[in-house]
């Protein structure tokens, strides 16, 4: 069901009543015209004539290319987001990447090599004759230039210095991002509502990402301290291109804020006024980058957490069934190590996270003493609504939710089986869609930097995700878990706590945020404090009592204090004199903590490797349930002054070189490695990429175009009519079906199948699906036909905590966490692999790593078909306006908006939605064909 788009920052800008005619057009042509009469003095006494930039050492041979939508320029001005609310026009830059990529839903089957640049751009290093459409001397610096290219306004950034390097991508970075990039630093610290408006989506986006990282400004200054100490010579350089990338942002604030060319938003939300320039754009210091860099490692780098969760599923289903029983029954469940399940690394075992032998220092909870810990307090005004406490709520069950929302997928095929010889990907990460969106394209080419790819604004020093002189590398979120869950004993009172046998008290961490109206945020005045308790097990997420005495379940996660670290890494990447072939990629990956699956491809090789800091546990302990915070019990090593313990070496990493092909869209990397997330079993949307990337290696001569068609054929799929309806349709089709109602629907359904089971439009831009009803009766029946094979076997107890593990179901219309609704990322998380397993068991099929029992219809066939008949006719019943009930965006009844792409506005600017695809926002597409 679809759920309403949250409203983040701007979201709410509308037309503030306070002001008549506001965006009335002969108004809003006025205030243009007199905010368009200041010049920009700063901005034109540095453009300098258009200068065609090198090509540095580049071996794609034309065979590279990218695309990020909406475009390259996040930043408006305020006479540019006026415009744009009024009549719908775009900055220059805004979204020229939007149509491209929107465009490869539909044009995908006829894609050969020489059109995938309709759909992409050309990511060869520098920019042609002819294509160049500025150059710039940042603040008249003469050892860094930045030329922007004139199809995407992408900066070209080349410098003759390593400071002036890293300046020039600082300056470039604010040019196209300034706004974001204040805003997520803000969130990092825990303070947007303070510096964007107490509009209760953004009181819950900073509550979920401050308690994930609850850090002072101590915290922060130490992170970067260790990371420099603790690497040598790279930490030192780190430390000197972070300074010189700062530099180059603080002489953008002050060059827009001298030539009134900032963005437009500072105004809207009472930052500056646009008239006489008064107020002040803060300079962005070190700190504020570890802030960013603990959003990014939250959103999509930490994998774990839900151990509670677990252990209130495990108790139902121990109640329901016996300790024994229930306890097989929830492992079933579970799926830690499914042999059905698809996985990267093919070959290999890699055992991480595995069940004991014989568990030991579990602590289980009471049955019903669990309380979570609250976040908010002392709230006033607006922030005491309902509409704020709801938002809360979501936070908290977001924040501590086992199913994180990581994404992102890759295609990686061996040169042994493409048509040029050389290794082809396509790859990128899935991160949502916003405006303006969270990652930057740039090139960067000076002393020790050579690469052209996607960064977090804000942490743009190097390039994150892209391709360097003659490789590419990407990522995908891997969900491993590092993060556990420990039950520290109360003594005293409630803030203090027994730690290796001393009562000691917990740190209090809070900090305090209000707001008032702007013409930006209507919300009225409010405040609160947010307040976490800090052990030195990680801060307080629940209380309980464990066998009648007090504790506080604590989340220990090993990148806790050390976002800063992975910075190493991230310059290896883009060193050419490091990264030379696919073992030197691997070991630069190594220095990178967060949870993540990293691929590469070169012009000879391709290579595959898992990333994250995984601690080692004390024998016995159990990784899905919370341990007792004892020493025995602790993690290996573990030094609590500096949250370091001992990690699992880099071969115990699954990894490999020279797989004959690789993919990844978030499922299990390798046999005995259990990832955190549930639902790596018999049927995930990885699934989509295997089956399709496996026929293509077995026609062999793999093209760059057939592997994108193959992303984007899967990318339009629906998992469940792909992978699970045909099973639906065996059982209810094993008797005539005579009910007119069911039998219609069996037939939309069959039909829908019979064409690929895809969610597309009849035509490009039509706003209506083909097999539009049976998608519709698919989306009503899914959730109707789980609870009914499911809920009465398990109990209405037992099932409701399963739910809490692992959603019945994400289409493309349910929201998707801290992305949103209309986020394009669908099928990751479901019970595909439950009902998958249970209906073959029923049809006498075999089945690998089977349920522990089998729940349709109690394992009856006819009874089986009832129940699937019964619930197939309640969902064909159901109409379009019931199915998909509308919400911010769209209209009741409207199955294509429901499924469409929004782009979430962080700012002034908006844009339009586009048809429904499930595949990365930034995408890279690569064959090199030669190597250093």
């Amino acid at each position: 069901m679809p759920r309403r788009a949250p409203r983040t920052v701007l979201d709410r800008m509308r037309t503030p009543s306070g002001i008549p005619g506001f965006l009335k057009t002969a108004s809003v042509c006025t205030l243009i015209a007199g905010l368009l009469s200041p010049l920009a003095p700063a901005a034109a006494s540095e453009t300098a004539t258009p200068q065609v930039t090198a090509a540095a050492n580049d071996h794609c041979g034309n065979q590279c290319s990218d695309i990020l939508p909406p475009g390259q320029n996040g930043n408006a001005t305020l006479a540019q987001i006026l415009l744009n609310q009024a009549f719908g026009t775009q900055p220059e830059h805004a979204e020229d990447q939007l149509g491209p990529y929107a465009n490869l839903a539909k044009g995908y089957p006829a894609l050969t090599n020489d059109k995938i640049n309709t759909f992409f751009n050309d990511a060869s290093f520098g920019v042609p004759a002819g294509q160049v459409a500025s150059t710039l001397k940042p603040a008249g610096r003469t050892d860094v230039t930045i030329v922007r290219d004139k199809k995407s306004g992408v900066p070209h950034i080349t410098g003759t210095t390593r400071y002036g390097t890293e300046f020039g991508a600082g300056y470039a970075a604010a040019q196209d991002r300034l706004w974001l990039m204040d805003v997520f630093r803000h969130v990092g610290r825990g303070q947007l509502t303070s510096f964007a408006g107490g509009a209760p989506s953004n009181q819950g986006l900073e509550q979920q990402f401050w308690r994930h990282a609850p850090y002072s400004e101590a915290d922060l200054q130490a992170q970067i301290d260790n990371a420099v100490a603790t690497n040598g010579e790279r930490g030192q350089q780190a430390l000197a291109d972070v300074k010189a990338y700062l530099d180059g942002i603080n002489a953008y604030i002050d060059a827009s804020d001298k030539g009134r060319t900032f963005p437009g938003e500072y105004v809207l939300t009472g930052h500056k006024d646009s008239v006489t320039n008064a107020g002040t754009i803060q300079h962005f210091k070190i700190t504020d980058l570890v802030a960013l860099a603990s959003v990014i490692g939250a959103l999509f780098g930490a994998g774990g957490g839900g151990e509670v969760n677990n252990a209130l599923s495990l108790m139902a289903a121990q109640e329901k069934y016996g300790v024994a029983e229930g306890t097989k029954v929830w492992e079933s469940f579970r799926m830690r190590n499914d042999p059905e399940a698809v996985l990267t690394q093919r070959s290999g075992s890699f055992p991480y996270g595995t069940k004991p032998a014989d568990p030991q220092g579990t602590a289980l909870p009471d049955a019903g003493s669990v309380e979570p810990e609250p976040l908010v307090y002392d709230r006033t005004g607006s922030a005491a609504t309902t509409a704020a406490t709801g938002a809360s709520g979501q936070a908290a069950k977001s924040a501590t939710s086992s199913a994180k929302r990581g994404m992102s997928n890759a295609l990686v095929v061996s040169g042994k089986h493409t048509a040029g010889g050389h290794p082809v990907a396509v790859f990128g990460p899935q991160t949502g869609y916003f405006a303006p969106q969270l990652l930057l394209l740039q090139e960067i080419q000076g002393p020790g930097i050579s690469a052209r790819g996607a960064s977090f604004a804000g942490l743009s020093m190097y390039v994150e995700l892209g391709r360097g002189q003659d490789y590419a590398w990407s990522a995908t979120t891997s969900g491993q878990d590092i993060i556990d869950s420990y039950a520290v004993e109360l003594c005293q009172d409630d803030y203090h706590y027994l730690y290796r046998g001393t009562c000691t008290p917990m740190e209090k961490i809070e900090q305090k945020n209000a707001w008032k109206p702007t013409v930006a945020d209507g919300t009225a005045a409010g405040s609160y404090t947010m307040r976490v308790w800090r052990t030195k097990y990680g801060p307080v997420e629940y209380r309980a009592t464990v066998g009648g005495k007090k504790v506080a379940y604590t989340t220990l996660r090993s990148s806790f204090l050390h976002e800063a670290d992975s910075i190493i890494g991230f310059q290896m990447l883009n060193d050419p004199d490091y990264v030379k072939g696919p073992e030197s990629f691997q070991k630069a990956v190594q220095h990178i903590n967060y949870t993540f699956n990293w691929f590469y491809a070169d012009s000879e090789h391709t290579a595959y490797y898992n990333s994250g800091d995984n601690p080692v546990r004390a024998s016995g302990v159990d990784a899905e349930f919370p341990a007792w915070a004892r020493p025995a019990y602790e993690w290996r090593g573990w030094d609590p002054a500096t949250n370091t313990a001992d990690y699992t070496p880099p071969s115990a990493h699954p990894n490999s070189i020279d797989q004959d092909y690789y993919v990844s869209w978030n499922n299990k990397q390798a046999r005995d490695y259990t990832t955190a997330p549930w639902g790596n079993g018999s049927v995930h949307r990885g699934n989509l990429l295997e089956d399709r990337v496996k026929k293509l290696v077995q026609q062999g001569g793999v093209t760059r175009a057939a592997l994108v068609k193959a992303m984007a054929d899967a990318g339009l799929a629906d998992l469940r009519a792909e992978d699970v309806l045909p099973e639906l349709l065996k059982v209810v089709t094993s008797s005539p079906v005579t009910d007119p109602t069911a039998a219609a629907a069996v037939s939309k359904l069959q039909a829908w199948a019979a064409a690929g089971g895809k969610r597309t439009e009849t035509a490009a831009g039509s706003k209506k699906y083909a097999d539009a009803d049976a998608i519709r009766i698919l989306d009503a029946w899914w959730p109707l036909l789980v609870k009914a094979e499911f809920e009465p076997g398990l109990g209405s107890d037992l099932y409701t905590a399963m739910t809490a593990n692992l959603p019945v179901d994400e289409a493309p219309s349910a929201g998707h966490g801290p992305t949103g609704s209309h986020a394009g990322s669908s099928f990751q998380y479901g019970w595909w692999s439950y009902v998958d397993k249970d209906l073959r068991t029923v049809l006498g099929e075999q089945v690998k790593g089977p349920l522990a029992r089998t729940y349709c219809g109690d394992g009856a066939l006819a009874a089986c078909r009832d129940t699937l008949v019964g619930t197939l006719k309640e969902a064909a019943g159901k109409t379009a306006a019931q199915v998909y009930p509308g919400d911010d965006v769209c209209a009741a009844g409207d199955q294509w908006c429901a499924d469409s792409i929004n782009h979430r506005t962080l700012g002034g600017i908006k844009h339009g939605k586009i048809s429904w695809q499930n595949r990365p926002t930034y995408q890279q597409v690569v064959e090199f064909t030669s190597h250093r």
